[in-house]
Order: C-alpha cells, then structure tokens, then sequence
C-alpha cells in the first residue's frame, strides 16, 4: 500500500517526484541481480531439458545393452483353433509339430432331476479332493489329497432344498462351485471343481436320516464316488488332464496351457483333432529393429537439444542459454566421438557405420535400413557389437553399453548435469538473498530521503512565511 503524505505543500516543492527518482536509481543494482537472476533460471531449464533427454538416451541404450534383447523371437501356429502359441525370449527357433489328443477338463456331477422345492433331508455332505487311479485289474481307486481339507457341510432341517444346499457348497469357496438347473422334469444340483486335471478329482459322501448314504434318494441323491460305483451316473465329466504329442512325444499337463515341453514357448491347447498344427519360432527382428531405431531416435533428440541450447544464430545475434558452455560442448564432443567409435566383440561388426547407422556433419546418427536389416540377420554379431562386455578393457565394450555407462555418468550425483544445476541453484538463491539485503537498504534510503525533505519543506516553508509578513509590514510604512 503506497504511503500517504504531504511533503511538499508548504514549500511547493515536487518532493514525491524527487524522492521517487532517488529510490529509482538505488533500485538499478535490484534490476540488474533480477535480470541475471531470469537468466540462470532460463538457463537451469534448459539443463533440466539436458537431464531429460539424456535419461531417455541412457534408457534406449539400455536395452541394448542387455543381451536378452538380442533373445526375442515370436512364435505363430498353422492353426491357431487347435494350438495357440506363445514365446519367451530365449526360445529355440525352429518349427514343432503338436497334435492335440485330449483336453483338461474339470470334474462335473449332475444329481437326477428333483420335483422342484422338494425337501432332501437331513445330514452331513462330505467333499473329499483327490484323484482317481485305475489299477492292471481295472479298478478304481479314490486318493485322497491329503494337503486338501474335505469340506462337512451339515444339512438341518428348513435347508434340504436345492437351493439351499448350493448356496451352503458355494458360501465354503473351496474348489467346487454349485448351482441349480431347472427344467420340465425338475431340479438338478450341478457341482462342477473349479480347476481342471486328473488330481483335483472329488467324491461326496453322504450321512442322511435315512442311515442309507447310497440309496440315491433324498440327500443321498447328491452322493457320488466313482471308486465304490455310488451314483456313477451322475457323473458329466471326469477330471481328467491334457494330453498333446509335440514332435511325437507325449505331453501330460494338469490344465490345457502347456509351458516346458520345448523351452520359452508356452502351448495352449484350444480343441482335440487328428490333425497336427506346426508351431514357427524365428528371431523378432521387428522388435530388435525397433529397439535400434528407438536408440537412434533419443540420441538425435539429445544431440540436437545440446546443438540447439548452446548455438549462435548470427542472422538474429542471438544465442542459446548454454552457448559457449563447456560442459555442453564437452558433452556434444564425447557422444559424437563415442559413436564413431569401434570394438572387437562384435565378429564382423566393429562400428554403428556398418549396420546403417552414420553420424552426418550435423552429428545425428542417419539410418540406412538395407544395412540395418542385414545386420539384423547376424544376431550375434549384432550382440557383440551393441552389448558386448570386455572383462579387461572397459573401453571395448559393446557402444551401447558405452553409451548407457556415458550416460550415467552424465546424469550421476557427480555428473556434469547434476553439478550443474546445482551450481546455478545456489547461485539464483545467492542472488535472492542479496535481493532481500538491496530491498531492506532502499526503504531505510527511502525513509532517510522522506525524512531529510520533510524537513526542508517545514525550513522552506517557515521562510516563506517571514518573507510574507515582512513584505506586509513594509507595505504599511
């Protein structure tokens, strides 16, 4: 809030001009810090720029780095509606045969139809987990999994009705999953086990109120235990595992994704045939490329950010808030010579130049994709000469490791970006401080200056009136 006063009226004298002009010129130093002050700010943007582009850079040589990189294939089937496919990196390229022989299923039972609303009974239901085995005589034995609960589940009076029971098999949540099928000729209880293979069987004994667990009448009904022949109709679908031939070996699995039996690929089995389909894995030299012309992509982004913050433009005369810096020049000078550099691990690659990527007179790596693709088809190579790792010589490593490790030391708590910014940050907070001292010296100044003409004008106006009345008593003579 501007201060009020009135300085001047007895003097006439145009105090408030001549103070302003005066604190005006004490304020030039502030305007001068401020105008530094905005540009170091400019400046600290245009590093955070820096630091960014080069983050990117260090994450696109990264991944060239790794060798599994080098590692990705993809993987189709001749006929998806028999066998989908999928690969991980690192899968033997060739091509499989599989035929599809059988699919996992999990168990389902179906209790004969039910009048609807019709009580069950009482009792206890038991649902034992295990898997069926056949013996050389043909019979069938139950085996308990012993690292599977049973579940009890009590039926009392006002609960024997199918729905009722579903709801209390459900309310358990432990590997069967109950529901209700109504039609003309009444209700059926469905109970079907939630995960596919032979081993996650199940039998339900039944204790009911007619002491008679396998008459297959009231709660006797839902009873099943294809071991001892208990309602063996009721059975819909047996647990039973996938079975696949891959290159004429066969191949059990407890549920129709098969992952092991040519390793990376994981087969899901999706319908059984007599035909077979053929599984094709070849390098995913699509993504390779994509990784390299990614890399290309940022290292352009950083050159040309590192050319654009620190150039002259002589036609405009203007320059860029990091022109004639050292470390930017330091850093432009350090990535160029790196990519036209060499190394031995990459066989008969030694240099970018040789797989299409040529740094122009602007110092931006250029693509020659005939080159690229060619060297594409020599995967090792490739991988030697992008991420090769030299034990005894640092300095021959493959150059996107170099580049990554370059990278890094840019961007490091002790990189010349990090020190930097610090640098200009404690600078732009020494000159705030100095800001703050100039602006409490100007309004002791200023206060001085009010003070100091305050009393000149009561001087002069005191003056002026003598003078007054002086010339009023020699007008009366």
């Amino acid at each position: 809030m501007a201060t009020i006063t009135s300085a001047g009226i007895g003097s006439g004298l145009d105090v408030e001009t001549l103070i302003s002009r005066l604190v005006a010129a004490e304020r030039a130093p502030i305007s001068q810090l401020q105008q530094r002050t905005t540009g170091l700010k400019t400046q600290l943007s245009a590093y955070g720029k820096l630091q960014a582009s080069m983050a990117s850079l260090r994450d696109a040589a990264a991944k060239l780095s790794r060798t599994d990189t080098f590692g990705a294939v993809t993987a189709a089937s001749s006929d998806p509606t028999l066998v989908s496919v999928s690969a991980s990196n690192g899968a033997p390229a060739g091509n499989y045969s599989v035929k599809v022989d059988r699919l996992a299923a999990a168990q389902s039972i179906a209790t004969p139809a039910i009048p609807s609303g019709s009580a069950l009974g009482s009792g206890t239901i038991q649902i034992d987990f295990g898997k069926y085995l056949t013996d050389d005589q043909g019979n069938v034995n139950f085996d308990a999994d012993p690292s599977r609960t049973s579940l009890i589940i009590p039926i009392v009076s006002g609960e024997e009705q199918l729905e009722k029971v579903r709801d209390k098999i459900n309310a358990m949540k432990a590997g069967i999953v109950a529901s209700v099928v109504s039609d003309a000729n009444g209700s059926r209880l469905v109970m079907r086990g939630i995960d596919p293979g032979a081993a996650n069987a199940f039998r339900v004994t039944v204790a009911d109120d007619d002491g008679i667990p396998d008459d297959n009448t009231g709660l006797s009904a839902l009873a099943f235990d294809a071991s001892t022949g208990v309602n063996t109709s009721n059975l819909k679908q047996a647990a039973q595992n996938a079975k696949a031939t891959v290159d004429g070996i066969e191949i059990e699995s407890a549920s129709n994704v098969i992952t092991g039996a040519v390793e990376g690929l994981t087969l899901t089995l999706n319908k059984v045939s007599a035909d077979s389909a053929t599984v094709t894995v070849g390098q995913d030299k699509a993504a390779l490329k994509k990784n390299i012309t990614d890399f290309v992509s940022a290292y352009n982004s950083a050159i040309s950010l590192l050319r654009d913050q620190s150039k002259y433009d002589p036609g405009s005369k203007t320059a860029g808030p990091l022109q004639g810096d050292s470390a930017v020049t330091s850093m432009q000078n350090q990535l160029r010579t790196l990519v036209s550099s060499s190394t031995s691990l990459g066989g008969s690659l030694s240099r970018l130049a040789q797989i299409g990527l040529d740094p122009g007179s602007d110092g931006q790596l250029k693509i020659d994709n005939t080159k690229l693709d060619a060297a594409i088809d020599k995967p090792s190579d490739l991988k030697g000469l992008l991420s090769g790792l030299d034990s005894s010589d640092a300095g021959n490593n493959g150059l996107a490791q170099r580049l990554r490790t370059l990278a890094d030391n840019f961007l490091g708590s002790q990189g010349r970006l990090e020190l930097r910014q610090k640098g200009i940050q404690e600078r732009i907070e020494a000159n705030a401080d100095r800001e703050a001292q100039l602006e409490q010296r100007i309004q002791l100044v200023e206060k001085r200056l009010r003070a100091q003409y305050t009393a000149l004008d009561g001087t002069m106006s005191k003056a002026q009136g003598l003078s007054t009345y002086l010339s009023q008593q020699l007008q009366k003579l």
